[in-house]
Parts: C-alpha cells; sequence; structure tokens
C-alpha cells in the first residue's frame, strides 16, 4: 500500500531529492517550498506530486498547505521536517537581529508548525514517522553560524521531546544530521565563508573536508537513502535518535 508522505522545503536541495526516493518506491508525496520555480519545475518532472507554494513560518499558509494535503490524502504516514536555511555567516558580535530572526524562525518555527499538524494526525490515527533534518552542526559548535548552529541544535531538543511524547501511541520520531552535502547551497556557504575569513574558498572546502574522517562531502542521494530506511520497517524500533550522514565528523572548520 502506498504512504502518505509530506515534506517541508521540498522542490529543491535534500527536500526534492527525498521527494524523488520516496516516489520511486511508489509512495504519495506531497511538497510544500517557498519558490514557485522550483515547485514547478519538480511537478512537470513528476505529474503525480502534490505540490505547494508556502512560508513554513507562516501559521496561516501552513495550515491551508496541511488542509490540502488532509482533503487529498486524509492523513499523513511518513513526515520529514526538512525546510531550513544557513542563515548569515559572521562573529556573533557583528550580526544583525533580523538576521538572527530569520534564519532561527525558518529552522525551528517552521519546524514547530509542522510537527504540531504531523503530531496531531499521527496521534489520532496511532501510528506514522516524523524525520527532522537537523546537521552536523546540531552536534558542534561551529564558528561564524551562531544562528544556524543553535538552531539546529534546537531541532535535535525537539525531536528528542516529541519522541518521547509520541512514542506511547506508536509513533517514532528520529533526526538525520547531514554533513557537508554537494550542491548549491553547500556553494554558497563556502562563498560566505570565504569572504568572512579571507580565506580562498577551495582553503575553506579543504578545511571541511580535513575534519571529516572519509574526506569527502555527502551526496544528495546519501540523506534521501538515510531518510528512506529511518521511514522504514527495518528501522522499526529506531526512535529518538540524531543519526549523522557525514564520514564521521571529527571537528567542524
Amino acid at each position: 500500500m502506498a504512504r502518505r508522505v509530506v515534506i517541508t522545503g521540498g522542490a529543491s536541495g535534500l527536500g526534492r531529492e527525498m521527494a524523488l526516493k520516496f516516489l520511486s518506491q511508489g509512495d504519495r508525496v506531497a511538497v510544500c517550498d517557498l519558490s514557485r520555480v522550483h515547485l514547478d519545475a519538480l511537478k512537470k518532472e513528476r505529474p503525480g506530486i502534490l505540490g505547494f507554494r508556502c512560508d513554513v513560518t507562516d501559521e496561516m499558509q501552513m495550515q491551508e498547505f496541511f488542509d490540502q494535503v488532509q482533503t487529498d490524502f486524509g492523513g499523513v504516514d511518513i513526515f520529514l521536517s526538512n525546510a531550513g536555511t544557513g542563515g548569515p555567516v559572521g562573529p556573533l558580535e557583528t550580526l544583525e537581529f533580523s538576521e538572527w530572526q530569520d534564519c532561527v524562525s525558518v529552522n525551528l518555527d517552521g519546524a514547530f508548525l509542522s510537527c504540531r499538524w504531523a503530531g496531531q494526525q499521527m496521534r489520532a490515527q496511532g501510528s506514522g514517522i516524523i524525520l527532522i533534518i537537523s546537521s552536523t552542526s546540531g552536534l558542534f559548535g561551529v564558528p561564524h553560524r551562531a544562528p544556524y548552529v543553535t538552531a539546529k541544535w534546537g531541532l535535535i531538543g525537539l525531536m528528542k521531546t516529541l519522541a518521547m511524547e509520541l512514542g506511547p501511541v506508536g509513533v517514532r520520531v528520529n533526526a538525520i544530521c547531514p554533513g557537508s552535502v554537494d550542491g548549491n547551497r553547500m556553494e554558497r556557504v563556502l562563498d560566505m565563508e570565504s569572504a568572512a575569513s579571507g580565506q580562498g574558498k577551495a582553503a575553506v572546502q579543504a578545511q571541511y573536508t580535513q575534519g571529516v574522517s572519509l574526506r569527502k562531502f555527502m551526496s544528495p542521494q546519501d540523506i534521501a537513502e538515510m531518510a528512506f530506511f529511518l521511514a522504514s520497517e527495518s528501522a522499526q524500533n529506531v526512535s529518538g535518535q540524531a543519526i549523522s550522514v557525514d564520514g564521521n565528523t571529527e571537528r567542524m572548520v
């Protein structure tokens, strides 16, 4: 039977790869994303997907998205809270409060609104799986990335709490902590950190890979495979875990 899968930030990057993975296995998938361009491209590539444009920090927009999912799917079996932003780069004392607020809001407020709805649905049906995309930055401190790091640590706390609250009714909750993942977002991070530190982009990238035992970046497909595994019966007793897919981070930049 096809499972009902809902993904925030699901039209590009990691969200897109996860959506494609679940679709390839015959699941029904609904995504929301802020980018109309990315949504249109995904729906053109996969006509069977449900795609909605909304801002994960806007409660009304998110409720409209969830109402539509409820109408079309009648519920949710797997929820992936993926929407996020990298935020500003620079020493904490140089950052604007608005930059802090924007980063924390997208990463944490969006997860709250999303997981609240998923938790309500899954508690009522007595089953379900919630996956929260955090980061290895949610396990370490990272210079010049205070808003992002703070938000990603917060997501781990949210996951741990939800796993305790929802476990007794049959709902599993885990977090995936990607390391450095090839793609446009990582390219932007390297550019920003290069500008903030005064080092060349290649030198910044080398610092990232040198701090990883496998000495390489991950691929978006690596994260999608872990998400699919955690949503499978093979992981039926895995809950409350922050699972890294990062090649073993020894130290952050």
